[in-house]
């Protein structure tokens, strides 16, 4: 046991300690990995449903000052009434395939007396701070649409200035527009009657699991490699420190490499053939 001894050096018990704080870590990771895995499944499935349900009148589903449940994004609704072009808010910094644009955003203000943030959908512009006055308009007059439910943005990206933004958020467009508007917004599917100029539809949810699983067992796989390694490296000095031991056991050497020989040069016994004096055999 006494090879074991280096186990109890500083430079092993550091070693030792790095090695645990991997392996949790690795562990914790991985963990969150699957978390977000199952979140993803739970997210996905009520995306599944709302997508499958028929679309319900607005008001059945948002209310003005009421924040949309996680439970109702994805819902589909129908509105009808007049937009109110006015206070179109254009949002910043909204890309496609590597291309920049904006998205057009323009309260519905509905027969039952709440605006509608309605995202009609994305224009393509190389200029971000692109001006409401220059979007394509919506229909006018009465209009229908139907589109899908969406959580209300958050944080300062919200903020808006000269009815531009670079997130959505109903209570801060409200304020902004000075309109009561129900909580969230619809990101737009379809208006009835149609405009001249349409805007690219909103980008439906990916109802994949994404990459969380195999991130999870590569985080795993990092912590068992990590441990191996550990132990590996152990076992390693373990060997060296036997094959240390066995060495000393030997009888010192003459300590020298070659064997000496009397024999005068170009005579040595061991030579198969002498050199003559042209060198060659």
């Amino acid at each position: 046991m006494r090879s074991l001894g280096f186990l109890v050096s500083r430079r092993w018990a550091l070693f030792a300690l790095s090695v645990v704080l991997i392996a949790w870590a690795t562990w914790w990771l991985g963990e969150w990995q699957f978390h977000r895995l199952e979140d993803r499944k739970a997210s996905n499935a009520i995306v599944r449903h709302n997508e499958a349900l028929d679309p319900a009148p607005v008001a059945d589903v948002l209310a003005p000052g009421r924040a949309v449940a996680d439970s109702q994004e994805w819902r589909q609704v129908t509105a009808t009434g007049t937009y109110a072009t006015d206070d179109t808010v254009v949002v910043r910094y909204r890309t496609r395939d590597g291309e920049s644009g904006v998205d057009v955003v323009v309260p519905l203000v509905t027969d039952d007396g709440p605006a509608l943030l309605v995202d009609r959908g994305w224009l393509a512009t190389d200029n971000r701070g692109e001006d409401a006055a220059d979007v394509p308009p919506p229909p006018a007059g009465e209009v229908t649409i139907t589109g899908w439910v969406r959580v209300d943005g958050t944080g300062d990206s919200t903020r808006v200035t000269d009815h531009s933004t670079r997130s959505i958020s109903s209570s801060r467009i409200g304020d902004a527009i000075d309109r009561q508007v129900y909580g969230g917004f619809v990101d737009l599917e379809s208006e009835d009657p149609a405009p001249d100029t349409a805007l690219a539809g909103a980008e439906l949810p990916e109802l994949d699991n994404g990459p969380h699983f195999f991130y999870g067992l590569q985080w795993w796989f990092f912590g068992v490699l990590a441990v191996f390694g550990f132990f590996y490296l152990m076992y390693d000095e373990w060997r060296r420190a036997r094959t240390g031991q066995r060495a000393r056991s030997i009888p010192p050497s003459t300590g020298t490499v070659d064997p000496e020989t009397n024999d005068a040069a170009g005579e040595s016994r061991k030579a198969a053939t002498l050199p003559n004096s042209s060198g060659s055999p």
